[in-house]
């Protein structure tokens, strides 16, 4: 018989936690509606105590998502689990997720406890939060390089106090596959009621092996939950990858023998929108999901996979959500088919309104440009949750001069708290000026650490998609916008991430 493998996502935490990557509530309840969709068995919703805006995030997510268990973080004190229970009571399935340092290096330098003090206190965490919900998660931060003995000592009690799951992290991205599952496996073999709790596994891609390690962890040390993240979003190098994991453990069931819940053929439409949503875009040679994944350049691929698919495709891209027979979209279609593609890509919308605002929106695009793709959808559907959060800037119109030889020149009005005003300066391109424009009257003093542009689709016609880093006072945050004028879109991005850097939610830096 096979095992079951619980998929515990953490984009909407963990994933998060990335520079810039950080989302308004409206965008997450967007995403944990495709992951429930996707069928994730858990949602990491957030860290409820680390700000106002999170708690509020994890609160509306546990209050509307059903079939998913909905997860908080904590640190492994009263007062973030207490918040955590209280954002987590409208939910189906509650779990809190309390963690606390064991390594001698975060011990000694990060928390200044000693073994014993954080030992007390990670058994005192499981059994309080055991008090609030029936399901909750411990992790040992830094567990792989904890002692073994310690890691043994603190894992047994914490069990004994009622923790459902143990999770091991690989916090820093330090492990090799090997060592690492055999990891898992001493420690299960170790605690004498190890078979009290599932075994999980959340792996960082320092080293560009988060995926092998997590893999490593479920087939040699017999760890039964995997925690990643949707195009491995994270910190640093990031998480394990949702995707990866998920298509590896299905692809390959002759050698893992395990069951998964997740529905694959919506991997895609979760992978279009975070990376829409965050800015964050997706390599084209990424596994799965890159626009590159199922395509065959050379002549003998192309061959081999005309006559027999699978010569050099060891899965099917309609089982992850590629289609050959998309639906495209254009000014002659009306509301019922773009709202028809709207379900069919996972976004719901709460009223009328916004889909008649959203269909405006698409019927402006469509007299720009002749067809419209899934991408576009999810871009200006992006771009309205934006605007309908009343955010302090917004773009009206622009206006640019350039020419070879000359200075570029650029003209731009846009809101201030509902108010229009107008800016202009020269730049040393068009992109440039506009941006120096905006700042005439803005003055936000913020240093910009990326600018990027990408093609939404595949031709002259694309929208351009454009992302703009800024980093101000320690805050680092996104801006994504999308027109068919990069130089408008530059603008939107801008004026995004404008509205991000002066907006609320400072985050508390959290568990790995």
């Amino acid at each position: 018989m096979a095992d079951q493998l619980i998929i515990f996502d953490t984009t909407l935490r963990d994933g998060e936690q990335s520079p810039g990557a950080s989302m308004t509530r409206d965008e997450k309840l967007r995403i944990a509606r495709q992951l429930e969709r996707l069928k994730v068995d858990v949602i990491e919703a957030g860290f409820a105590a680390s700000s106002n805006g999170d708690f509020e995030a994890v609160q509306l997510i546990a209050n509307t998502i059903k079939d998913s268990t909905i997860c908080s973080l904590s640190r492994a004190n009263d007062r973030d689990i207490s918040r955590a229970a209280e954002a987590l009571k409208g939910a189906n399935r509650a779990r809190i997720h309390t963690f606390i340092a064991t390594s001698p290096l975060h011990m000694e330098k990060k928390l200044r406890m000693t073994p014993d003090q954080v030992f007390e206190q990670a058994k005192q965490s499981v059994r309080f939060a055991r008090n609030l919900v029936e399901d909750v998660e411990f992790s040992p931060e830094d567990g792989y390089r904890s002692d073994m003995d310690f890691l043994c000592r603190v894992l047994e009690a914490v069990i004994s106090e009622g923790a459902t799951t143990i999770n091991v992290p690989d916090t820093v991205g330090y492990a090799i596959p090997e060592l690492y599952g055999n990891f898992i496996k001493t420690l299960r073999e170790r605690i004498p009621n190890s078979d009290k709790a599932i075994w999980s596994v959340h792996c960082h891609n320092d080293l560009g092996m988060a995926v092998a390690n997590s893999l490593a962890g479920v087939k040699i040390g017999g760890a039964r939950q995997v925690e990643c993240t949707i195009n491995g979003l994270g910190e640093r190098a990031g998480n394990c990858s949702l995707e990866e994991v998920v298509m590896a453990v299905k692809t390959r069931k002759d050698y893992f023998n395990l069951e998964l819940g997740v529905d694959t053929r919506h991997i895609l439409a979760a992978s279009r929108m975070v990376s829409q949503t965050t800015g964050f875009v997706v390599q084209p040679n990424k596994a799965v999901v890159g626009a590159n994944a199922f395509a065959h350049a050379s002549g003998i691929h192309q061959d081999g996979v005309l006559k027999a698919r699978d010569t050099y495709e060891i899965m099917r891209a309609e089982d992850v959500g590629w289609t050959a027979n998309k639906i495209v979209l254009g000014k002659l279609s009306g509301r019922n088919a773009f709202k028809q593609r709207l379900q069919e890509l996972g976004v719901q919308m709460e009223s009328e309104a916004e889909i008649n605002a959203a269909f405006s929106r698409f019927k402006e695009l469509a007299d720009r440009k002749s067809e419209i793709f899934d991408e576009d959808i999810l871009a200006l559907v992006s771009e309205e949750s934006v605007i309908n959060d009343k955010e302090q800037y917004g773009f009206v119109s622009l206006s640019q001069h350039s020419e070879t030889g000359e200075r570029p020149q650029a003209e731009i009005v846009f809101t201030v708290d509902g108010k229009e005003v107008k800016g202009s300066s020269d730049g040393n391109g068009p992109v440039d000026a506009s941006l120096k424009a905006i700042e005439v009257h803005v003055k936000s003093g913020a240093e910009m650490v990326l600018y990027s542009v990408n093609a939404i689709s595949g031709s002259t016609e694309s929208q351009g998609e454009v992302t703009v880093r800024l980093q101000n006072s320690g805050r680092v945050v996104n801006g994504v916008g999308a027109d068919p004028d990069i130089v408008v879109a530059s603008a939107k991005a801008y004026l995004s991430a404008l509205n991000k850097l002066h907006g609320k939610g400072d985050r508390v830096a959290a568990q790995g």
